[in-house]
């Protein structure tokens, strides 16, 4: 079959190569910002939707949005992203004037879609959506919209911020719908630690926020490793940075160095966000009934300015912080918080627990009657320490009693019977042998009881070595000495002319 004409005029044309082919194209598309008149493209996009006003419903959802949608597209094909930006908006907007919300739903969904579109246009787009859903009609209408928001920044980094927030307000119409374990697992999703554009506050607000819906579905081992990622120190002064405006203004600098993006409305200040912080934590220890760490969060919260500046919030805090670190085991951690307290000046507007804390820093015997006596009704006074514990707590701080008499009778005696301790404890032989051997098993006292004989050796057996070094070291510092008192003794004998028996021939 012979070639046509046009067969022979294509073959005729050098073929220019595909790179030099795109770039034209590349070219064509761009324009300057300078060409294009956004006053007279803003003016055509109300014209568009005032030509529609007066019709029928039908008409406004077919004819605008389509002469909207294909103004759009000359300008994404044409790479302008103001102008893509504001033909976005505008569909969005017509929706949303009409109530359509299904609408408005599946062309969010369209324009973040369309073939080539810019980042900059599906941005706007969103951001415009997102301020729809306060106006929501119905709840229903409003979870709709959040998810489909959610769905179209899915993956985007540009919009990371928008659906953190998104999420967050979807968990919040959830939890209050009761739905707590789908609210966690939608919190959960979102890892704002990595967000780069979002505020120190608002990331550490939302991380908080997942954790009080672990701890309040009772995920206690989620909630302990999502509060861990964040610090005490991030409670510090937050960094700045200049925003480059020549008054000087200085904004939050974000992780890459830049201007961090404002926090939300409602997100609480760092101060606030401390004491949260420690709230959830010692909900967790009182969790796991661990005294010390309760104790440490609440010594925390002691030290924050807003509450060691009110005298009624401290003195409820400090006296949380005198009983817990009684509660607490004995250890050289809580000796040293133990002293640090009671050296506290606040302390001594406290009369009680100023002498509740001198029970456990001197080196005295002290009875249990007698402390249960001083003490009991300021511990039924304590909800939130004994409350529904009541039993449990008692008998916690009568160990820590005993357990403090077991290390003043270990500082004065290296061996003892097992009926004289029981009878300066007040207890049993039983009961004394009991908390005795709890100490040793836990390190804190070191002794061996002989149970036959009813005998108790406190110190630990020296290991071999140990005792030939001492041995060694004994022997070093005789002969020392002996070879000073030979000395003198020659030296004396000299001066008064004395022969001892040592210098005879």
């Amino acid at each position: 079959m012979a070639p046509t004409t046009e067969d022979t005029m294509a073959e005729a044309q050098p073929q220019e190569p595909n790179v030099t082919k795109e770039k034209k194209k590349k070219a064509g598309m761009k324009k300057k910002e300078s060409d294009i008149d956004y006053e007279a493209l803003e003016k055509q996009i109300a014209s568009i939707k005032t030509n529609a006003v007066g019709s029928s419903a039908e008409k406004l959802l077919s004819q605008t949005l389509e002469e909207l949608l294909a103004l759009e597209k000359t300008y994404r094909l044409q790479a302008d992203l103001k102008a893509t930006s504001m033909c976005g908006v505008a569909v969005v907007q017509a929706c949303f004037e009409a109530r359509q919300w299904k609408l408005l739903n599946e062309h969010v969904i369209l324009i973040s879609k369309r073939r080539a579109q810019l980042k900059q246009a599906v941005a706007a787009t969103v951001k415009e959506a997102i301020g729809y859903i306060d106006s929501t009609p119905d709840e229903d209408t409003k979870i709709e919209l959040i998810k489909t928001l959610t769905s179209v920044t899915e993956g985007k980094i540009y919009l990371e911020l928008e659906r953190a927030r998104l999420t967050r307000k979807l968990a919040a119409i959830l939890e209050a719908r009761g739905k707590i374990d789908e609210a966690a697992e939608a919190l959960q999703e979102v890892a704002v630690e990595t967000f780069g554009a979002m505020a120190k506050t608002e990331k550490i607000a939302f991380i908080l926020e997942q954790v009080r819906l672990c701890l309040k579905k009772k995920d206690f081992i989620r909630a302990f490793i999502l509060v861990k990622k964040v610090t005490p120190r991030a409670f510090s002064e937050k960094r700045l940075v200049s925003d480059g405006k020549q008054d000087g203004e200085k904004k939050e600098m974000a992780m890459d160095g830049t201007t961090a993006a404002p926090p939300d409305e409602g997100i609480p200040s760092l101060e606030e966000l401390k004491l949260v912080y420690y709230e959830h934590l010692i909900a967790y220890y009182t969790h796991t009934n661990d005294a010390l760490e309760i104790c440490r969060c609440y010594q925390n919260i002691y030290d924050t300015p807003s509450i060691k500046g009110d005298t009624s919030k401290w003195t409820e805090v400090l006296k949380k912080v005198c009983w817990y670190v009684v509660l607490a085991p004995s250890g050289p951690m809580q000796s040293s918080i133990l002293h640090m307290v009671h050296g506290d000046e606040n302390l001594a507007k406290l009369p009680l627990y100023e002498r509740l804390l001198r029970i456990f820093v001197k080196n005295d015997i002290v009875q249990w009657t007698d402390v249960q006596d001083q003490f009991g009704v300021e511990m039924m006074e304590q909800d939130s320490i004994f409350l529904g514990k009541v039993a449990e707590n008692r008998d916690t701080f009568k160990l820590r009693v005993v357990d403090h008499n077991i290390l003043v009778i270990s500082n004065y005696y290296s061996q003892i019977t097992l009926p004289r301790l029981a009878d300066i404890l007040k207890i049993d032989v039983e009961e004394a042998e009991k908390y005795l051997s709890d100490l040793v098993l836990k390190k804190t006292v070191k002794a061996k009881i002989n149970r036959p004989q009813g005998i108790i050796n406190f110190g630990a057996k020296p290991k071999p070595e140990e005792v030939l070094s001492q041995w060694s070291g004994n022997i070093g510092k005789l002969l020392e000495l002996l070879e000073k008192s030979c000395h003198k003794i020659h030296k004396e004998a000299q001066q008064h002319k004395v022969l001892v028996p040592s210098m005879r021939q």
